[in-house]
Formats: C-alpha cells, sequence, structure tokens
C-alpha cells in the first residue's frame, strides 16, 4: 500500500503487507512498477489517484484501476487524458470503473469484485468472456 497520508495510515496494520508513505505516482516514477503489478487507486482524491494514473500507463503494470462510479470514471478518464496528453492506448489500459460487476455493495463484496477483475485480467480473460 502506499499513501502519503499519515492521518488515515498511523494505524495500518495488515499483516504481510507493506506501507510506503509517499504519493504512489512518487513511488512509481521512482521504478515502483513492474509487469507483475497491479495499480488499484482508491482514495477518490484526483489529486492522487489522476496522477498515480497518469505514471502508471507509462509501465509494463499488467494492470491500472481506479475506484468510482461510472460517471466518475468518464471524468476522470477525460481529465487524465486531456492532462497527460494521452492517446487511446494508454488511456484503455486504465480499468474504470474497477472490478467485475457484481452487485457489489459492501467494503468485503467491492474487495472482492477488485480482486476478482485483477485475477481475470493476469489470467487474460477478456471481459465478458466465460
Amino acid at each position: 500500500m502506499c499513501d502519503p497520508r499519515t492521518e488515515l495510515t498511523a494505524n495500518f496494520q495488515v499483516p504481510g503487507a507493506k506501507l510506503i508513505e509517499m504519493h504512489p505516482a512518487t513511488y512509481i516514477a521512482q521504478g515502483g512498477c513492474h509487469d507483475a503489478t497491479a495499480v488499484v487507486a482508491l482514495t477518490h482524491d484526483p489529486r492522487l489517484d489522476d496522477l498515480t494514473l497518469l505514471e502508471a500507463v507509462m509501465t509494463s503494470a499488467f494492470y491500472i484501476g481506479a475506484m468510482g462510479s461510472r460517471r466518475t470514471s468518464e471524468k476522470r478518464l477525460e481529465r487524465v487524458r486531456r492532462i497527460g496528453k494521452l492517446d487511446d492506448e494508454l488511456v484503455e489500459r486504465i480499468h474504470a470503473p474497477i472490478g467485475l460487476n457484481l452487485g457489489s455493495k459492501t467494503p468485503a463484496e467491492i474487495a472482492l469484485a477488485v480482486m476478482s477483475d485483477i485475477v481475470r485480467v493476469s489470467n487474460g480473460i477478456v471481459k465478458g468472456a466465460l
């Protein structure tokens, strides 16, 4: 997990997980991604998420996604396209809204939907294919 907001990460305790206390875009720009990396922007803060996505699309990360509603995602993708002067190929690397549509409502269900989509992409399964 990569987050510079110490007010939110001060009590971070997840066994086996590492906390990197810096802006995710900075971490990515410093070489923090490789072809086995899934970048998942979950803050709902464009100052964090948009910059993270802009850096992530320039890497070999196999999965890049951002949390948000369909409308929020459309606005975000247009914003990163414009700000980053990204072509369609780079923008299409971003999964937004993130996750499989499982009708998720609870945080646990949303996490399952996100992880399911990451596994789907990792296994080379096209969305909607059986």
